[in-house]
């Protein structure tokens, strides 16, 4: 655990609980950045933030008070607030930037400050992100022998290729959207193998500090499936409309 104190300081919007007018107590905070995502509480490989990279915001819940900062050594003068009720929030990141290692880290935590005592307050920061790996089944790449092409497209618009995706992308937890090609196998005519489009994957309502993996499969009988997986656990499978199999066509 990282420590760091911090110092509010009133100005002319916050107010001063009229319970205690003059009174502060003393504030100490313990951040910790947590790495694990979803319920295998397994960790991600990413960057993680030092206790300097972190914002912090403090807002009354019992009283009108409200103040940011952009670095933590901004508080290393005075450690005091007024007695009442606050809600600390320490940000590291943009969620808004998207991409390969891109990790967000967010944390909040709601206390309460004592007059003359001194208060200890432990935040966790966690991932914020939502985060995408794209996958392909050894079966799936045989059958598209000629090769295949993936583009994830997030709510912002930011297009990524993942067809050969190997780690995982850290976007907003909103929807996302998943569209590709694939090149069918030669059948026993000799003829080329058609290009199909593969039917478009939405996933709507992701959520944030979750590990998707969005799996292509080809299953028996030549037909090939979409499988989404959450720590291997399969939660959809989406059947291809088109038949693959040339007998049936």
């Amino acid at each position: 655990l990282a420590s760091f104190v911090a110092l509010v300081m009133a100005s002319c919007t916050n107010e001063t609980p009229a319970d205690d007018t003059n009174a502060k107590g003393s504030v100490a905070f313990d951040l910790a950045v947590q790495t694990e995502v979803d319920d295998t509480r397994a960790n991600v490989s990413c960057t993680t933030p030092a206790v300097g990279d972190f914002k912090l915001k403090i807002e009354g819940v019992s009283h009108t008070y409200a103040e940011e900062y952009e670095t933590i050594a901004e508080f290393n003068e005075e450690n005091h607030l007024y007695g009442g009720t606050y809600k600390a929030t320490v940000t590291a990141g943009d969620v808004a930037e998207e991409g390969y290692d891109k990790a967000t880290f967010v944390g909040v935590k709601e206390f309460a400050v004592e007059a003359r005592q001194k208060t200890e307050v432990e935040i966790t920061a966690y991932i914020a992100n939502t985060l995408v790996k794209v996958e392909t089944t050894e079966a799936f790449n045989n059958y598209f022998v000629g090769g295949h092409s993936l583009e994830l497209t997030t709510n912002s618009g930011n297009k990524f290729d993942v067809t050969a995706q190997e780690e995982p992308l850290f976007i907003e937890p909103k929807t996302f959207v998943i569209n590709g090609t694939a090149v069918k196998q030669a059948n026993q005519s000799g003829a080329e193998g058609a290009t199909i489009t593969l039917p478009e994957y939405e996933m709507e309502n992701p959520q944030a500090q979750t590990y998707y993996t969005i799996k292509f499969d080809v299953k028996d009988a030549g037909r090939a499936t979409l499988e989404v997986t959450i720590n291997d656990d399969v939660v959809e499978s989406i059947d291809i409309e088109q038949e693959l199999n040339d007998n049936a066509q």
